[in-house]
């Protein structure tokens, strides 16, 4: 494991902290905006560079992982969600609502990072992530509705303009890519040149995310500080939650040491770029929404880099249940 890799957690609190800083000293706000998601696309394309498809075909030996990751992500999670944000944030409508986007639309980017350094399986990884994004797509009004306590329209459009650019597009240009590669360089040069240099240039790349998207909605996040101490018990609650009910789930299914490690990244993740998104163009007179979006990666990325190191798979030589 690369230094980077050691410090992974550090070093996104440092990015968050400093982008914070940024935001708050400089009007670097919009700027900071154009460029979150610029370095999401690359990051992302960096990460499918990655994954060779032949692996998400293995997903059919981990229909169990599969299942177990569904089950978690769209049934535990909205009615965790629902008993946090009445029992915690019962007098803030805007935060509960906030908390609700955050917490039902399961990760389709940063858990794929995270679950390559942790060494989990990442054809399961990729194999959830359509399903995940399909299904949130359908649920996510449902659970406004139903869970939130008042009834939201979602501009589909905005929605899915947001998929298209965050992840249809580094998609495909990473498809293109291995392609080409294969092509005119040979597969020997794809998987021994290509890939190696797309892995280093992700953790950069998150961490300039990171920081653009605080230095972004510094001046909301100061504005509000009062408001989100009580954002803080709920989120956390999840945070420990939600890993300990995965690795249960996992340890009673006996899965191997890979597949634990993607059901408690996709489990733990959530989709904070989309669901901010979301959060901007459905309720546009409502900052606390927003805002709400942007505390929830203050905990959740340090988190995953943590969980990263915790659960982190041995080398296949090792036993699997080690």
């Amino acid at each position: 494991m690369s230094t980077s890799e050691k410090f992974q957690s550090v070093f996104v609190a440092l990015a968050a902290l400093g982008g914070l800083g940024l935001g708050l000293v400089l009007p670097v706000g919009d700027a900071a905006g154009h460029l979150v998601l610029p370095a999401l696309m690359v990051m992302l394309a960096a990460v499918f560079v990655q994954v060779d498809a032949g692996h998400v075909r293995e997903a059919r030996s981990a229909r169990a992982a599969v299942a177990t990751s569904l089950v978690l992500n769209f049934v535990f999670t909205p009615l965790l969600a629902w008993v946090l944000g009445a029992g915690l944030l019962g007098g803030s409508p805007d935060l509960r609502i906030g908390l609700l986007l955050l917490l039902v639309t399961p990760c389709t980017d940063w858990y794929l990072v995270f679950t390559g350094l942790a060494r989990g399986h990442m054809g399961v990884a990729a194999a959830v992530l359509p399903v995940n994004l399909v299904l949130q797509l359908l649920l996510l009004p449902v659970y406004v509705l139903l869970l939130g306590g008042e009834a939201a329209m979602v501009d589909m459009g905005t929605l899915v303009e947001a998929v298209l650019l965050v992840l249809v597009v580094p998609l495909v240009l990473a498809v293109a890519a291995r392609w080409a590669a294969r092509r005119w360089r040979g597969a020997s040069w794809r998987d021994g040149v290509l890939v190696p240099r797309a892995s280093r240039a992700v953790l950069p790349l998150l961490y300039t995310a990171v920081s653009a998207m605080f230095a972004w909605q510094a001046r909301a996040v100061g504005a509000h500080l009062g408001e989100l101490v009580g954002l803080l018990l709920p989120l956390a609650l999840f945070f420990v939650t939600a890993p300990l009910v995965a690795v249960v789930c996992a340890r009673l299914l006996r899965l191997p040491s890979d597949q634990r490690v993607t059901l408690v990244m996709t489990t733990v993740a959530r989709n904070s770029p989309i669901a901010l998104a979301i959060a901007v163009a459905a309720f546009p007179d409502r900052p606390l929404v927003a805002v709400a979006l942007v505390a929830g990666p203050l905990l959740e990325l340090p988190v995953l880099s943590l969980l990263s190191q915790l659960v982190r798979a041995r080398p296949r030589a090792d036993s699997p249940g080690s």
